[in-house]
């Protein structure tokens, strides 16, 4: 989400005369989008702004803006107005549409401004972006979250769930194809509740559609050029059989899922909040294996929850070797302010994370390995990236990822090629990437 508001900030300096600069030290506005669900985002924000303090008090014509989640909790305003009054714009995330009128505001009137808004509006279309690559684009589909999920901040930085009409998404997704768009990625904090809340725009024109998330692939997968479709985050207690049935109808929806599990323990998984069961979830997977064999499944899973034992740990291990992912981002739990585990007794110790974080890391590490072992021999469709980084010395090499997510590097030094689907052999599976040879390019 916060990498999708980027491309929209970018989109709107960019309307308004300014260019992307790749240090701090030649910018004339310094923008520091913020992210609020780890600790470490927190300490790399004020990290940032301390590199920036130097150059703002003798530089009256450098600009500082602050946006994102962490500026929508009322304790980091308090901290801004009170530690750091010389940021010029402080503005939140259900107003990211009004950047243009505030940045000019600023520079036009010599002001500081802080305008966070507590509750969105109606979903605003038509905001510009400026995408990070040319053939693939981030496309939202809904906005908020409902769950509640005890460790996380994101309902309260982002607000209850509000879905895009499908004609809008529709139309966008036609016209990002039209620009040479080959894969976009459905982005919400969880798709799978897409709709059930309604549908309006800014101009509240209501839609009396009753699409839900898997009606909207359907609709997408019918799209003249379109050739790959993601999605990402969907919650294990709303993915439903029509969903799983569409990657097996859907030729356009890549196979891999993300699935979220955060924990392979029950009493854990109800502190969490998570509303579903191991059990619950192991049906899920098999479901999904049922119709789709080789579909790549990842997840994301907290260590050291509050009052997480050793059995409860072991639960997570050996839920893992179970399904076996292809890979999964890790962490280790930090209460964030304002939430309900924040205020939980039986904190976990950190020497007791750590220890608990590094042999699940080796765990599923080694078990990504075996997996792409199993890609050895085959031809796969890769989507160029661009140039991968090879050693010094090495024959240039090109990067991209398959319909399942994996990243493959092969020798090629066609720069040509980045935004195409070319067919690659893969001839060694490696614990993090695949490496292959080309073939032949195919769009």
């Amino acid at each position: 989400m916060n990498e999708h508001d980027s491309e929209n900030i970018a989109g709107m300096l960019e309307e308004l005369g300014f260019s992307a600069t790749d240090s701090f030290a030649k910018a004339d506005i310094a923008i520091i989008n913020t992210c609020s669900i780890r600790e470490n985002a927190d300490k790399r924000f004020f990290g940032t702004l301390g590199q920036l303090k130097n150059r703002r008090l003798k530089d009256d014509n450098f600009t500082v803006c602050v946006c994102g989640c962490m500026v929508q909790q009322d304790h980091v305003i308090d901290q801004i107005k009170a530690k750091y009054p010389w940021i010029d714009l402080v503005f939140g995330t259900h107003n990211i549409h009004q950047f243009p009128q505030l940045i000019s505001e600023v520079l036009n009137r010599n002001s500081k401004i802080i305008d966070v808004w507590d509750e969105p509006n109606e979903i605003v279309e038509g905001i510009s972006e400026k995408r990070l690559y040319p053939f693939k684009a981030l496309v939202n589909v809904m906005y908020g979250c409902n769950n509640f999920c005890t460790y996380c901040i994101v309902p309260y930085t982002r607000s209850r769930e509000r879905s895009r009409r499908p004609e809008d998404i529709i139309s966008e997704v036609q016209e990002l194809v039209k620009d040479g768009v080959k894969e976009i990625v459905l982005l919400g904090q969880n798709v799978n509740s897409y709709g059930k809340s309604g549908f309006k725009n800014s101009y509240c024109i209501e839609s009396e559609n009753d699409t839900d998330f898997a009606g909207l692939i359907y609709k997408l997968n019918e799209i003249e050029g379109l050739e790959r479709i993601r999605f990402m985050t969907s919650h294990p207690k709303d993915l439903s059989d029509k969903l799983i049935l569409a990657f097996k109808d859907c030729e356009k929806l890549c196979n891999s899922l993300h699935l979220p599990v955060q924990s392979g323990s029950d009493r854990v998984l109800s502190a969490m909040r998570r509303k579903y069961s191991r059990k619950d979830y192991l049906e899920l997977v098999k479901k999904l294996r049922d119709v789709v064999p080789d579909i790549a499944i990842t997840t994301d899973i907290i260590v050291g929850f509050p009052g997480e034992t050793e059995e409860d740990f072991e639960d997570t291990m050996s839920l893992v070797s179970e399904v076996r992912y292809d890979s999964a981002f890790t962490f280790m739990y930090s209460p964030r302010k304002g939430t309900p585990a924040e205020k939980f007794e039986n904190q976990v110790a950190d020497d007791v994370k750590h220890d608990r974080f590094n042999r699940l890391l080796e765990l599923v590490n080694t078990i990504s390995g075996e997996i792409n072992k199993t890609y050895e021999g085959r031809v796969v469709d890769v989507l160029v990236e661009g140039n991968s980084k090879v050693a010094r010395g090495e024959t240039k090499s090109m990067a991209g990822r398959t319909q399942s997510g994996k990243l493959v590097n092969f020798e090629a030094a066609d720069d040509g090629l980045i935004g195409k689907i070319v067919k690659v052999k893969i001839v060694e599976g490696k614990q993090f990437n695949l490496k292959g040879e080309i073939l032949d390019r195919r769009i």
